[in-house]
Formats: structure tokens, sequence, C-alpha cells
């Protein structure tokens, strides 16, 4: 079958019509929030924190990778009292293990990653916090570190 030139350009406006955006898709600012370039002009909604359970497979190994993500909030290395008046709001998370008597705190709004942990039951608490270290939401996620196969490894 031999495409005329006329009908490959007309094949070709139809594929980027077809592609183009639709009325389904969601703007930029839907999914990612304001822009962190310029001041919100109304309220902002209270942060939020979601957890997802450790990743099962480094988990299986005793290695506890959290991966969380935040809303209505940006993760930063940045703190004091002058930071509370950043908009859109900035903070960081606090982390406690166990019900320690204390806590760390991260800002890099990576990951969090726990190597060490003995076999067992485990609590970690992620509290968000502003800038100031005031919290504003927290979650909980429980897991079990299993049993290392210490015959693994041996020749």
């Amino acid at each position: 079958m031999k495409i005329t030139r006329q009908a490959l350009i007309t094949l070709t406006a139809a594929t980027v019509i077809l592609s183009g955006p639709t009325a389904m898709a969601q703007s930029a600012g839907e999914v990612l929030g304001p822009a962190a370039v310029a001041p919100l002009k109304e309220q902002q909604p209270p942060a939020k924190i979601i957890l997802d359970p450790p990743l099962a497979e480094p988990l299986s190994h005793g290695l506890v990778f959290i991966q969380y993500r935040t809303e209505h909030l940006r993760i930063v290395p940045v703190f004091g009292l002058n930071a509370l008046d950043v908009s859109p709001r900035i903070g960081h998370i606090h982390v406690t293990v166990d019900d320690a008597p204390w806590h760390w705190a991260d800002a890099s709004g990576e990951p969090l990653i726990l190597v060490g942990l003995p076999a067992g039951r485990h609590q970690v608490r992620i509290i968000l916090a502003n800038a100031d270290h005031q919290p504003l939401d927290q979650a909980t996620i429980d897991f079990i570190v299993p049993n290392k196969d210490t015959t693994k490894g041996l020749n």
C-alpha cells in the first residue's frame, strides 16, 4: 500500500490531536499543589503525612525502608521562627522507634532507612513538624523484622 504525502500529513495531524491533552488530565498544580515560588493568597489546608508499609524485600533481610509523602507541607532543611511565615508551608519530620524517649529530625524528604533493629515486632512513629518543631500530624507503622537465617552464605 502506497501512502501519499497528503495522507501522511492527515495521519500525523490526527495523531497529534489524539495524543494531546484531554479533559481527564490533571494539571501540575492539581497533582503537586501550589508552586513554591509565590506566597499563597488563601489559608492552607492542614498538613498531612502518609506512610507506606516497609518495603517487603529489604525487610526480609532485616533492613527497614519506609517511604512517606506529605500533603500541604514541603520537607526542607529550614528551621526557626522566621521560617513559620514561609508560604507554602515548610517543615520536617521527627522519628521515634519503639516508643524511645528520644527522636531524631529528618529534613531530607527521602525514605527512612533503619538498619540493625533486632528481629521481632517494632513500631515507628513519624511526626510531621513545622519549621519550629511544632507537631502538625503524625502516623505510626507497626512491622516485624524477621529472624535472619544464619546458615545462609556458609560454605
